[in-house]
C-alpha cells in the first residue's frame, strides 16, 4: 500500500517542482539578474538610468516574494478538494486538455529556462550599432521636423548628438548656428550618398524604444570601419541650402563608452 502510494506521488512530487520552477524559481533568478546588473552599472545598457532604481526595487520585492513562497510544502499550490466519485471518468475526459496544457507549459518552461540561462551566462553588450542600422531611414517622431518658428537659439554647450540631431531637423534659422563649437561622440554609420554620420541611439526608457540620432560629418568614407565610435570635435556649418552638417577639426577613434545611449 506504501508502495502504490510513493509511486502515485511520484509524479505529483515532480509536477510540483515543474510548476515551481517556472514561477518561484524564474521569478528569483531574473530578479538576482537584474540585482547585480544594477549593483555593476550595467543595467543601463538596457533601460534609462531613471528606471533603475524602480526596476531594481521590483527586483528585490519578486525575489522576497519568491523566498517567502519557498515555505510553503512542495505542492500546496494543488488543489486538493476533488470528489473522487467520478475520477476515473473525469481523468479521460481531461486526458487531451492535459496533454495539450503539459506541452504548452514544457514549451514555455524551455523558452524563458533559455532566456534566463543567456542572461546569466552572455555578458551584458549594447544594442547600438546594429539596433540603429537597422533603422535607418525610419522616420521618428523624436526628430521629425516642426512648424513651430524657432524665435531664438538654445545654448548649445551641452548638446549631445540627439539633441543636435534635433536642431538639424528643426531648426528655421539654421545661419544661427553656423559656428557653434561641438565635441560629439557616438559611432560612425553610412548615409545613402556614400557620406558619413556620426550616430547615437536615444531611448526614453529601454532599448526598445530606442531611435538613431544621426549627424552628417564630413569624414571620408573609408577612414572608418561602419561601428566605429568615434570623438568628434570640430563646428556646425549652415550649407547654402538651410541644411546643417559638422566640419570636424579632430575625430579619434575610442572604445565604446561604459554608457553607449543618451536620454
Amino acid at each position: 500500500m506504501s508502495d502504490h502510494t510513493h509511486t502515485a506521488d511520484a509524479p505529483s512530487r515532480a509536477r510540483a517542482l515543474a510548476t515551481r520552477w517556472l514561477g518561484i524559481g524564474l521569478a528569483a533568478v531574473i530578479s538576482v539578474v537584474t540585482l547585480g546588473l544594477g549593483l555593476t552599472g550595467r543595467l543601463n545598457l538596457y533601460i534609462s538610468p531613471e528606471s533603475v532604481w524602480f526596476t531594481c526595487a521590483a527586483a528585490v520585492v519578486t525575489l522576497a516574494g519568491a523566498i517567502w513562497s519557498c515555505t510553503l510544502p512542495l505542492g500546496e499550490e494543488g488543489d486538493h478538494g476533488h470528489d473522487h466519485g467520478d475520477a476515473h471518468e473525469a481523468d479521460v475526459e481531461a486526458s487531451p486538455r492535459r496533454s495539450l496544457a503539459l506541452a504548452g507549459t514544457v514549451t514555455g518552461g524551455v523558452v524563458a529556462s533559455g532566456v534566463v540561462i543567456a542572461a546569466l551566462v552572455l555578458p551584458p553588450a549594447s544594442l547600438s550599432v546594429e539596433l540603429a542600422m537597422s533603422r535607418v531611414g525610419e522616420q521618428t517622431a523624436l526628430f521629425a521636423g516642426a512648424d513651430d518658428v524657432t524665435l531664438g537659439v538654445a545654448d548649445t554647450a551641452t548638446f549631445g548628438v540627439g539633441d543636435w540631431a534635433s536642431v538639424f531637423a528643426t531648426a528655421t534659422n539654421t545661419a544661427a548656428y553656423d559656428g557653434k563649437t561641438v565635441t560629439l561622440t557616438g559611432f560612425v554609420t553610412p548615409t545613402d550618398a556614400d557620406g558619413v554620420n556620426l550616430t547615437r541611439l536615444v531611448i526614453t526608457h529601454c532599448v526598445i524604444d530606442a531611435q538613431p540620432a544621426t549627424l552628417p560629418v564630413t569624414i571620408d568614407a573609408g577612414e572608418f570601419d561602419t561601428g566605429q565610435w568615434v570623438e568628434v570635435e570640430g563646428t556646425v556649418k549652415a550649407d547654402a541650402d538651410g541644411s546643417l552638417h559638422v566640419d570636424p577639426t579632430t575625430v579619434t577613434a575610442i572604445d565604446e563608452p561604459s554608457d553607449p545611449y543618451e536620454y
